[in-house]
C-alpha cells in the first residue's frame, strides 16, 4: 500500500560511495525530506557522508523496518539495484534508483511491476532531465521552435575510469539516452537500435562506443561515448527543419545556442517530363542563447520525488523511463555481441568472464 504523509518524508540513502554523498547533501537540504539514515557496509565512510545528526547503519533490514523512513535512495552498483529495490518495495518503501535502473530489462521490469502492484513510487535518477538547460531544450523541441527533428548528434567523451563491471555504453550513454527520452516528443525510440564498440586497450569491454537510433521521417540520432579521450566533451546537437540547437554542458556562460541556419530543399517540376528536380538552398540567420536560471539539478530531482509521492502520480523520470533506457542498452549489447560472434547474457553488461563471488545484496553493493 502506498505511503503518503503530510510534511517532510523520511528518507534513507543506501550507498555512501561516489554518488551517495550528492544525494545525502540534497536530501538533507530539502524541506520536503527528513534524512533519517545512511546505510553502507563501510561505517566510517557513511559517517563522513552523513554528518553528526544522521543515523548510520550497515543493516539494510534496520532501514526497511524503520517506520520513520518512507523512501530509500539507492546509490550502489547497477548489479545490486534490482535486489535492493525489490526488498525496499516489498517493505512498503518508495524507491529512487540512480542510473541505470537495473542491469537488464527483465530485472528492471520486475521492479516497475512490483512498484505498480504496491502502489509505490519508483523513480530513476536521470539527473540531467532536471537541469535548466535540458528542460529548456524540451520546451524548444516540444513547442515546434526547431521544427521537425532531423538529427541528433551527442558526444560524451573524456579520459574516464574504465569500469570493472560494465562497458562504456552502459556507463556513459544512459545520460544521453535519458535526455533524448525526456526531450523528444515521442520519447526514446527502443527499436531499430544500431551499435558499435571497440576495446583498443584490451580492457575486456568496449571503451569506445557508438549508438544509432531511428527518428521519425528518416531522422537519425547518434550517441558517441568514449573513456579514452584526453579531452572532455559534453555536447548535444539537435537539428530541426527550422532551427538547430546546441547544448554544451561544459560552457556555463552559454550552455544553449539556437542557430537559425539550415538547409532547405525545394522540388520543382521539370518541363516536358513527369519528373522533379531538387534545389538546395542554405539559410544563414541569427544565433542566440536563451538565459537560464542557475540551480542544482539534484535539488529539483529530490523535490520531484517528494511531489510524485504526495500526489500519487508517476515521477517525471519514473521507472518506465529507466526501463526505456535499459531497452536501448540491452539492444546495443546484443548488437555488440553479434559483431563479436558471442552470445549476449542479459544479466551482464560485459562479455563473459570469471564467475563473480556469491555475495548478499548489500555486500555486493559495497
Amino acid at each position: 500500500m502506498s505511503i503518503r504523509t503530510p510534511g517532510p518524508l523520511g528518507i534513507a540513502v543506501i550507498g555512501a560511495g561516489y554518488w551517495g554523498p550528492n544525494l545525502v547533501r540534497n536530501f538533507g537540504a530539502s524541506p520536503d525530506w527528513s534524512l533519517e539514515a545512511v546505510c553502507d557496509l563501510d561505517l566510517e565512510r557513511a559517517r563522513r557522508v552523513a554528518g553528526p545528526h544522521v543515523e548510520v547503519t550497515d543493516s539494510l533490514e534496520r532501514v526497511l523496518d524503520d517506520p520513520r523512513i518512507h523512501a530509500v535512495a539507492i546509490a550502489t552498483p547497477a548489479r545490486t539495484h534490482h535486489g535492493l529495490a525489490l526488498q525496499a518495495l516489498s517493505a512498503g518503501k518508495h524507491v529512487l534508483v540512480e542510473k541505470p535502473l537495473a542491469d537488464s530489462v527483465s530485472r528492471g521490469r520486475t521492479m516497475v511491476d512490483l512498484a505498480a502492484a504496491q502502489g509505490l513510487t519508483l523513480m530513476t535518477d536521470h539527473t540531467y532531465c532536471y537541469t535548466p538547460a535540458v528542460q529548456r531544450m524540451r520546451d524548444l523541441v516540444g513547442s515546434g521552435e526547431l521544427g521537425q527533428v532531423h538529427f541528433v548528434d551527442s558526444v560524451r567523451i573524456n579520459l574516464g575510469l574504465v569500469q570493472p563491471d560494465i562497458d562504456v555504453l552502459w556507463d556513459l550513454a544512459p545520460h544521453d539516452l535519458a535526455i533524448l527520452d525526456f526531450v523528444l516528443p515521442g520519447g526514446l525510440p527502443t527499436t531499430g537500435i544500431g551499435a558499435t564498440g571497440a576495446d583498443p586497450i584490451g580492457a575486456g569491454r568496449a571503451c569506445v562506443g557508438h549508438l544509432t537510433l531511428p527518428l521519425p521521417d528518416d531522422g537519425l540520432a547518434h550517441v558517441h561515448v568514449n573513456w579514452l579521450s584526453p579531452t572532455k566533451i559534453r555536447q548535444m546537437v539537435i537539428g530541426g527543419s527550422r532551427r538547430t540547437l546546441v547544448w554544451d554542458d561544459l560552457n556555463p556562460q552559454q550552455r544553449l545556442s539556437i542557430y537559425d541556419r539550415g538547409v532547405d530543399l525545394a522540388r520543382t517540376s521539370v518541363a516536358g517530363a513527369d519528373r522533379t528536380a531538387s534545389t538546395v538552398s542554405y539559410r544563414l540567420g541569427d544565433t542566440w542563447s536563451p538565459a537560464l536560471p542557475e540551480r542544482e539539478a539534484l535539488g529539483a530531482m529530490v523535490t520531484e520525488f517528494a511531489t510524485a509521492i504526495h500526489e500519487g502520480r508517476p515521477a517525471v523520470t519514473d521507472g518506465r523511463a529507466g526501463l526505456r533506457v535499459l531497452e536501448v542498452l540491452e539492444q546495443a549489447s546484443h548488437r555488440l555481441a553479434e559483431r563479436s560472434g558471442t552470445a549476449y547474457d542479459a544479466g551482464s553488461a560485459v562479455p563473459p568472464g570469471p564467475p563473480a563471488p556469491r555475495l548478499s545484496v548489500l555486500e555486493a553493493a559495497r
